[in-house]
């Protein structure tokens, strides 16, 4: 005899549950709530800040809302707590250094004492009775903290436009929302929780993870729960497996006499060469897409984040004189070449429509603007989130291939300029693209001899972390070291070349997609009518997930949550609130299952 495709209906019990359940989360009422609720987290700016005083602010302004929502409910023995950041992170392998918190006095960053001292964690504990045998205790984790550049919110239609509104605001509404409607529910039916749930509001997932990290280490709070689920823009899909993530800081230091931003085109060619050989090696059963990204989110001043993709870079070609409409022609020639080469590898994006304006991703590749001993190219391309960097487009890399062309006739233009060639990242007002200073190189290098870089590298397990460290900076020292043997100089790759990993590092994980807790949420999709792919497969993005599973090995840990990832750090970052009610429908039936609360009949 089979399994009914929804045994849930088959309980009275969960039958009644659920149809109160749809019954709050399907009105117009609930639906201005939600709005409200997330259009209000929103308004706070929670990027991070040099200053963290400014941040602890901003955290706090946004646990007083959530505060306010868990306190209404009426779960018995339910607290609410700040849990303090602690300093003693610093000491684990999975720490990301603060770089964000540069202050002229202390340029490397503050330290962890200073820099979360008052700040906290928001964590709401919910006890179980363990009336019932079975069932697991579980974690409900979501993070508050936003990229760069920050934007506020706006309402049009049923869609919310804001940034952290998908990346992770959004999340954090559905999991409070969830909780307001199963206490309304179980109240009504006198029905309590079997095992504990406990909801974790964290601070800093985009710089790294250290408030999930500060979280994850602390054995007290472990006692109260045995699964964890990370909300994250998932579209609406279980995964019970993340991707790793490592991002690099790359200073170039070009010798006497060499253009830092030439020897970045060819520093750029190979780690592009390298991710790609990274990716051909990654066969996993949970990964079959081979989500490994080659992201670069930043050089100079241009860029915001190393993983969100740098979508605006300029760059000048400069010469002694005035150039004659012969070098322009020439000059146009070698762009267009290069860009045809970018084109072959990543597409043509201007032929490709953003499905939020449905207008082109890039109008433009690139313009050519005279100046008056050169030119000015602006390089066009489409931020996001560096999962999406195949199908958005990155500015720094079209650039390099750019640079690269031109780099290639260089002799037949200063032959046709009768003088030199200066090629150099672009300086003054249109340069001033960064909007997040914390971010910012330490020294305003663009015009000078040396260039910093900042990206991130994704991966699978198939691959650990430090050899993804390793291979970067290989690649790194290899372009360089091409370059310069065009140059027909004999300095080393790794001379004037240095490579950190000292922000984000993030390993991949594989968990197992027929564990108990997959098997619920599995349930709990079929029950609200939110498809899943078959089979069950990893996510393509690196998020706090992994800190858990790192810590806990056999710890059944999934990510879930509404939002589509192609918005999450764009510059049109939005949510429908459709797949939030749908995501709260889920989380409300999954954690009556997960903690045994509602049972099901044994499998047959």
């Amino acid at each position: 005899m089979t399994r009914p495709a929804d045994p849930l209906r088959r309980h009275p019990e969960a039958s009644a549950l659920i149809r109160q359940i749809f019954g709050r989360t399907r009105t117009p009422k609930f639906s201005r709530y939600v709005r409200g609720l997330l259009v209000e987290l929103c308004r706070i700016d929670t990027t991070p800040k040099p200053d963290p005083e400014r941040m602890r602010l901003a955290e706090d302004r946004c646990f007083q809302i959530l505060e306010a929502e868990l306190g209404s409910l009426g779960f018995p023995g339910a607290r609410a707590e700040r849990r303090a950041i602690d300093p003693r992170i610093q000491n684990h392998p999975h720490f990301s250094l603060l770089h964000f918190t540069k202050t002229t006095e202390r340029p490397k960053g503050l330290s962890a004492e200073s820099t979360y001292a008052g700040r906290s964690n928001l964590v709401f504990i919910v006890p179980g009775t363990r009336r019932q045998r079975g069932g697991q205790s579980i974690a409900l984790n979501a993070h508050l903290d936003v990229v760069a550049p920050y934007f506020p919110p706006r309402v049009k239609g049923r869609t919310v436009f804001g940034r952290g509104s998908c990346d992770d605001k959004g999340p954090v509404v559905s999991i409070i929302a969830a909780l307001k409607v199963l206490s309304q529910v179980m109240g009504k039916a006198g029905l309590e929780w079997n095992r504990n749930v406990v909801g974790m509001f964290v601070v800093e997932e985009e710089t790294g993870g250290n408030g999930s990290l500060s979280l994850s280490l602390d054995r007290e709070l472990k006692k109260v729960y045995d699964s964890v689920l990370v909300g994250e823009c998932t579209g609406l899909k279980v995964h019970p497996a993340n991707r790793g993530a490592v991002w690099y800081r790359a200073r170039l230091n070009a010798p006497e006499g060499v253009s830092p931003l030439e020897l970045f085109a060819f520093v750029n060619e190979e780690m592009e060469k390298e991710g790609a050989a990274i990716r051909t090696e990654s066969r996993h059963h949970l990964f079959p897409q081979r989500p490994v990204q080659t992201c670069h989110g930043i050089i100079g001043p241009f860029g915001e984040h190393p993983s969100r993709i740098c979508g605006e870079v300029s760059f000048s070609v400069e010469f002694d004189r005035a150039p004659s409409g012969k070098i322009e022609d020439l000059v146009s020639d070698c762009l267009e070449a290069g860009l045809a080469g970018y084109v072959g590898l990543y597409g043509d994006k201007s032929k490709v429509l953003d499905p939020a304006t449905r207008r082109p991703l890039v109008p433009r590749h690139y313009d050519l603007r005279r100046t008056k001993r050169g030119f000015f190219v602006a390089v066009h391309g489409a931020a996001g989130h560096m999962g999406t960097v195949r199908e958005r487009d990155g500015a720094i890399t079209k650039m390099a291939h750019l640079v690269r062309s031109l780099v290639f006739s260089k002799a037949r233009l200063e032959k046709v300029a009768q003088g030199p060639v200066r090629l150099a990242l672009a300086t003054g007002p249109k340069a001033k693209s960064r909007t997040a200073p914390a971010f910012a190189s330490n020294r305003d290098s663009h015009g000078g001899t040396e260039l910093e870089l900042e990206g991130g590298q994704g991966f699978v397990p198939t691959h650990s972390m430090a050899e993804v460290m390793q291979r970067l900076r290989q690649a790194a020292e290899r372009g360089a070291e091409n370059f310069l043997r065009r140059l027909g100089r004999m300095e080393k790759g790794s001379e004037g070349l240095t490579i950190a990993y000292e922000k984000l590092h993030n390993e991949a994980y594989d968990g197992d997609p027929d564990s108990a807790s997959v098997r619920n949420a599995l349930e709990a999709a079929r029950t609200c009518g939110i498809p899943q792919p078959t089979p069950i497969l990893g996510w393509t993005v690196s998020c706090d997930a992994r800190l858990f599973a790192s810590e806990y090995p056999g710890l059944e840990v999934l990510t879930f949550g509404p939002g589509q990832l192609l918005y999450a750090h764009s510059d049109q970052e939005q949510i429908a609130l459709e797949e939030i009610r749908q995501a709260v429908e889920f989380l409300a039936v999954f954690l009556l299952l997960q903690t045994g609360t509602v049972s099901l009949p044994e499998k047959q």
